[in-house]
């Protein structure tokens, strides 16, 4: 700069003109060079950078670009020049230094925000490239560092243009803490919330929920810092704030996701008019039924020798031991089940009776698919119970039904 003024004033200037010519140079002269700096550092570092790293075979120098921090890292040189020269270049003008330097300490502390988000980024892309992403999401987390650094970051700003050091706005926060808690209550909840929700491993992306208390059933497509989404099996979005997933109860199906089964449970009434003992025209007719006719032979000896041990008058059916349709019926979904190819068999199998009702004997079917698929699943179901159903008359038992105005016309034409 001496040498500078010194120049001018050679061809013939004031020493005050010189002073300012000098000035008008030299910022001219840093505003070329940052903006040369920048360009190359965008068009040609950055593209070179780009290139390498898709020629590398590791994936995580891929995710950084993609996050943009090379992008972002270019914006740092012109402001280290803009930092580095503005004391040199204005040094006749103690006060438009220091305005520049506080302009270019702002910029570059928010760029410094910047980069560092797309490290948090690029990182979490990495992260979520490995297969404990799926166990252990750190969406939540990096949510919670990235607003703490913006918090850090916002402080330092005010203190740069304040002139003020950033530890005497963070002592001076005290008195704001209400203000805080009442501003950022919602953060401040999901931030407790998405760490017990992290932690133990309660909620993450794909898990099928129900929460009827907010109306939200079907599959989570993001877990944030304040809110989780949820995309309803109707294709409606369920917004619910973090923290109710951990005040308010709902239920989760990953269990039955990763178990490798669906539950079955549903009953068929049984008209209880329809049950009796099995005479020996109806043994002989079970007989020919290929999944049971082992066990009708074998029950059928077990019980005519129980029934000769103990002289029991056969006469009457009601006497000593003998075969129902029910218990026969009963017997042959058991077999129905087990060489269905689509019924789970090491997982909860139960053909059960549950307790009469006002409108018949409940025979329930409690087994697992081991098709997980909605579609799929319902499909096991409905050919399952198609099957039940057309079987029962082969039982001589009928369903239970409520008379519909076709039964009472067919009655009343009797």
């Amino acid at each position: 700069m001496n040498a500078l003024k010194s120049w001018l004033a050679e061809q013939g200037l004031a020493d005050g003109d010189a002073t300012i010519v000098a000035a008008l140079v030299a910022v001219a002269l840093v505003g070329l060079l940052s903006v040369s700096a920048y360009l190359v550092a965008k068009r040609i570092l950055l593209r070179l950078v780009t290139a390498a790293a898709k020629r590398t075979k590791t994936s995580w120098d891929d995710a950084f670009v993609a996050a943009g921090l090379f992008s972002r890292l270019s914006h740092v040189a012109p402001a280290l020049i803009v930092y580095g020269t503005a004391p040199v270049v204005l040094v006749d003008y103690p006060r438009a230094a220091s305005t520049v330097l506080t302009g270019a300490s702002v910029y570059i502390a928010l760029v410094g925000m910047m980069v560092f988000d797309a490290l948090l980024k690029g990182g979490q892309r990495i992260y979520e490239s490995f297969e404990i992403s799926q166990r252990f999401s750190i969406r939540t987390i990096v949510q919670i560092v990235r607003v703490a650094v913006y918090f850090v970051v916002g402080v330092a700003v005010l203190a740069i243009l304040l002139g003020k050091s950033p530890v005497v706005f963070f002592s001076g926060l005290g008195a704001f803490t209400a203000v805080l808690l009442l501003i950022f209550r919602d953060t401040l909840l999901g931030f407790v919330a998405g760490i017990q929700l992290t932690a133990n491993n309660m909620v993450r992306e794909g898990d099928w929920i129900e929460m009827p208390a907010q109306n939200a059933d079907g599959t989570v497509l993001d877990v944030s810092l304040t809110t989780v989404k949820v995309q309803n099996w109707d294709k409606t979005i369920t917004t619910i704030p973090t923290y109710a997933l951990v005040a308010e109860p709902f239920k989760n199906w990953r269990g039955m996701d990763e178990s490798g089964g669906r539950r079955i449970k549903r009953a068929v009434i049984i008209d209880v008019t329809s049950i009796k003992f099995c005479d020996a025209e109806m043994l002989e007719r079970f007989k020919k039924i290929e999944f049971i006719s082992e066990y009708v032979a074998r029950k059928v000896e077990e019980v005519s020798a129980h029934n000769r041990e103990r002289k029991v008058d056969e006469s009457l059916l009601i006497n000593g031991r003998h075969l129902t349709n029910v218990g026969t019926f009963r017997a042959y979904l058991q077999h129905y089940l087990r060489s269905h190819p689509k019924v789970h068999q090491e997982m909860t199998f139960l053909v059960r009776q549950l307790a009469p009702t006002e409108h018949g004997l409940p025979i329930e079917i409690y087994v697992f698919s081991n098709d997980q698929a909605w579609v799929s699943y319902e499909a096991i179901q409905a050919d399952i119970f198609d099957h039940v159903l057309a079987a029962l008359p082969l039982f001589d038992l009928r369903p239970f039904q409520v008379p519909t105005g076709a039964d009472l016309q067919a009655l009343g034409s009797r």
